[in-house]
C-alpha cells in the first residue's frame, strides 16, 4: 500500500469497525480507498480518518463500500441445480437435520434459496439456516424479505406463486420461509465460527482478499464442517491447494472436508 498514512487509518478502521485490513489484497484496497475519498471530498487518508472518527454515517458509507453487497436468489442456477439434486440429497443420508451456514449472506438472497430447495425436497425436515453478514444495515433488509424483479430473475414463475406475494414492484417473501432462516451479524476475520456444520456456502466473498487471509479462513471452515461437510464456493473462486488445506473436490465450486 503507497497511499501515505495508511498505516494510521488501517488502525482508526480497526477500532471504529473491527476490520483488519491488512486480510484485503493492497492494489484493490488502494484503488477503492481512492474512490470512496474523492466521494467524501477529502484528499489523504489523515483527512479521511479524522472524517470517520467525528462521522459515524461516513463509517457506515465506508463499511457499505467495503463489503460490496450484491446477490441474487439461486445464483448461478446450475450450481443450485446441482446443490438440490446432488449435494442435499447426500447431505440428508447422512444427517436427517441439516446445519447449514451462508457466510457473507449479503440481502438474504442465498439462504433463502436453500430454504426452498430444502422445502421442496423434504418440506417436513426442521433444519438450521444461519446466515450472517458484517453488515447491519443488509441484515436489516433480509430479515424483511422485500425483493425486486432484478433479484429474482433466476426464480421461476412456479416458485414465485409459492414463495412470494406481489405488491406492486415488490415481492414480499412467505413469512413460512423466512422462519427458517436466522440472521446474525458478524465478521469472518475475527469472530468465532459455528460449529458442527453440514454445509457452508461462502460465496464470491473472499475475492479481495490475500491469499493468506482465504487460506486462514478455508482453514476454519474446515473445522467448523463435521466431516464430510461442503463447502460451496462462488463462480469466480476456487481452492488451488484445496488438498493442503484439507479439501477433496467433488465438482467445481464444491469441497468436501476430509478429516
Amino acid at each position: 500500500m503507497n497511499l501515505p498514512g495508511y498505516r494510521l487509518f488501517q488502525r482508526t478502521v480497526l477500532d471504529l469497525t473491527g476490520i483488519d485490513l491488512d486480510s484485503y489484497k493492497g492494489t484493490q484496497m488502494e484503488r477503492r480507498l481512492q474512490t470512496i475519498m474523492r466521494r467524501a471530498g477529502v484528499s489523504d487518508l489523515a483527512a479521511y480518518a479524522r472524517l470517520l472518527s467525528s462521522c459515524p454515517e461516513r463509517v457506515k458509507e465506508f463499511r457499505d463500500f467495503l463489503t460490496i453487497n450484491v446477490s441474487e436468489w439461486l445464483r448461478n442456477p446450475d450450481k443450485f441445480e446441482e446443490l438440490q439434486k446432488v449435494i442435499l440429497p447426500e447431505l440428508l443420508k447422512r444427517n436427517r437435520t441439516l446445519r447449514i451456514w451462508s457466510a457473507g449472506c449479503s440481502n438474504g438472497s442465498e439462504p433463502y434459496s436453500v430454504a426452498m430447495l430444502l422445502d421442496e425436497i423434504d418440506p417436513a425436515g426442521r433444519h438450521q439456516i444461519l446466515a450472517t453478514d458484517l453488515d447491519g444495515e443488509i441484515l436489516k433488509a433480509a430479515r424483511a424479505g422485500i425483493y425486486q424483479e432484478r433479484d429474482l430473475r433466476n426464480v421461476s414463475p412456479a416458485r414465485r406463486a409459492r414463495y412470494f406475494t406481489q405488491e406492486g414492484p415488490n415481492f414480499l417473501l412467505t413469512d413460512r420461509l423466512k422462519a427458517r432462516v436466522r440472521f446474525e451479524q458478524h465478521n469472518l476475520l475475527s469472530d468465532p465460527f459455528p460449529t458442527d456444520l453440514d454445509l457452508i456456502l461462502c460465496r464470491n466473498v473472499v475475492i479481495y482478499f490475500t491469499e493468506e487471509a482465504k487460506d486462514q479462513l478455508y482453514r476454519r471452515f474446515h473445522a467448523a464442517l463435521k466431516p464430510g461437510g461442503i463447502l460451496f464456493v462462488g463462480g469466480t473462486e476456487s481452492l488451488l491447494k484445496a488438498r493442503e488445506l484439507g479439501y477433496a473436490s467433488v465438482s467445481p465450486f464444491f469441497y468436501r472436508a476430509v478429516k
